[in-house]
């Protein structure tokens, strides 16, 4: 089990980090802040460029952790509450199937960073290596990623969307280069 809860782990996790270094950095084909705020601007996320960033850290961030297998719940959370995001507001209209702009592939991340949070990083993780494998895994840290990931998608989503509708991607690149120089 220990292999496999590693292979699950390593994969989920730099896949995810990857999407993140999408959104930091525009390397492996992605918009970079600016391109991925323009996005956001588009889906009335505000301030477009701060929430960019955060999706983007979450990512990034949550993957690696989950990849090391440290603060494995932490991490789980980070790329459930993003994974949820984007069923939301990107996929769900689009159906089940990632072909078709489905969320079927974020329903994926999003089951596999619940279930690490209660198998823990396992016995070959940073966790176990400082000796809290036993305290971060467990049926109620799945229970509470799953819970806290959809209070936390609930409050980006009401709290960080402006309720005036989408705004122009050439809004948006105005209003980034006013906030950012």
């Amino acid at each position: 089990m220990s292999y496999g809860v590693l292979l699950l782990r390593v994969v989920i996790g730099l896949t995810v980090a990857t999407h993140g270094s999408q959104k930091l950095f525009g390397v492996f084909g992605g918009g970079g802040p600016r391109g991925t705020a323009a996005s956001f601007a588009r889906l009335s996320f505000r301030p477009p460029l701060l929430m960019a960033l955060a999706a983007g850290l979450a990512e990034f961030g949550g993957g690696l952790l989950l990849a090391l297998g440290l603060l494995t719940p932490l991490a789980a959370l980070a790329v459930a509450v993003v994974q949820l995001n984007a069923i939301v507001t990107v996929h769900r209209g689009n159906g089940f199937f990632n072909g078709n702009g489905g969320y079927e592939y974020n329903l994926v991340l999003l089951t596999t960073a619940v279930a690490l949070a209660a198998t823990g990083g396992g016995r070959f993780s940073l966790d176990a290596l400082v000796g809290w494998e036993a305290d971060f895994s467990g049926l109620w840290w799945g229970v509470a990623v799953l819970i806290a990931s959809v209070v936390l998608s609930a409050a980006t989503l009401s709290l960080g969307r402006s309720s005036r509708g989408p705004e122009t991607a050439a809004s948006a690149d105005t209003r980034l280069r006013a906030h950012t120089g």
